[in-house]
């Protein structure tokens, strides 16, 4: 008995769910919002999908244009070229080394730095913060930095890749605005515990600034996978060379020369490939970006709570 009254209360209580009506405007924002989102998509993925369709094209077809999202004529020989080239091989497992090691060596001196900013008890941080965020505006110019490089001997040498990039300012605020959003209880839990500032930094901020570091990473990683410049001015050896470096080569070289066909005289026989520069391009282009593509999914979660919270301090 008492279970039925009280049904019937909570049928009494319980607030009627009225379903929102949209007006006509309402909805021809959203049929305009759908096509304007499905335009966005179609213009950002199809120099994807035609540059996957010309790679994996018959290499002397594809200069007779025509291939839009699937390949004509399908062939590996694009691929197996660019994996027979020695220096492409070389210059692939350099943008794998430099990136790796600028990533893992950057978020560590960045994540320190910016731990020692975020602390209170630090009394020159506003100096020590004002003095980065003025690098960021200000820089000595390429020649000065030539010679800073000839200096410390770093130049045509591979220390040239991430030396000078383990340390950013930007890099450094984003992480410090995390961090000053932390409760300070779990720094001072941790020193009555006994802890020191190295492990307090290992074992409670680290784990905490996983979408940050997240963030960050994968900013330090693109940009690094994605330079060419370095590899131009500082290091012009061939056993230094990056897959972005020979990719702008290709392109320059192979500049208004689209239609031009490299012939291996082997493959009159049969014994060669028969190459051109525009099957060569996307071949190393789909090499140079699949590797980023692979990358971000598995950071995508904390990407966006990264960059959201680690803006809301300043």
């Amino acid at each position: 008995m008492s279970a039925n009254v009280n049904t019937e209360q909570r049928r009494k209580y319980v607030k009627p769910r009225y379903k929102v009506r949209q007006t006509p405007g309402d909805i021809a924002f959203n049929i305009f919002n759908a096509f304007l989102m499905l335009f966005v998509v179609v213009v950002m993925l199809y120099p994807i999908l035609n540059t996957l369709a010309i790679s994996f094209n018959e290499p002397l077809d594809s200069v007779r244009g025509g291939i839009y999202l699937w390949p004509r004529i399908f062939s590996l020989t694009a691929y197996e070229s660019v994996f027979e080239n020695e220096l492409l091989l070389i210059a692939f497992r350099n943008s794998i080394a430099r990136t790796v090691l600028s990533t893992v060596g950057g978020l560590f001196v960045c994540s320190v730095a910016a731990y020692v900013l975020a602390r209170r008890e630090f009394l020159l941080r506003r100096f020590v913060t004002i003095y980065f965020v003025i690098t960021m505006y200000v820089s000595a110019g390429l020649i000065p930095t030539f010679f800073l490089f000839q200096d410390l001997g770093i130049l045509n040498t591979f220390h040239v890749y991430w030396l000078p990039g383990l340390f950013g300012a930007f890099n450094v605020i984003v992480i410090r605005s995390y961090i000053q959003g932390l409760p300070d209880s779990l720094v001072e839990a941790a020193r009555i515990d006994g802890a020191g500032e190295f492990r307090i930094f290992l074992q409670v901020i680290l784990p905490i600034c996983k979408p940050v570091l997240a963030t960050v990473g994968l900013w330090i990683a693109v940009g690094n996978w994605n330079d060419w410049f370095t590899t131009e001015v500082f290091a012009r050896q061939n056993h230094l060379a990056t897959l972005q470096h020979e990719l702008m080569k290709l392109v320059a070289s192979a500049m208004g020369e689209t239609d031009t066909v490299n012939v291996n005289p082997d493959s009159l026989q049969g014994g060669g490939h028969v190459m051109t520069p525009i099957a060569m391009r996307a071949a190393i282009t789909m090499v140079a970006t699949i590797p980023i593509l692979c990358v971000y999914p598995f950071l995508q979660k904390y990407f966006v709570k990264g960059v959201h919270v680690g803006s809301v301090k300043g």
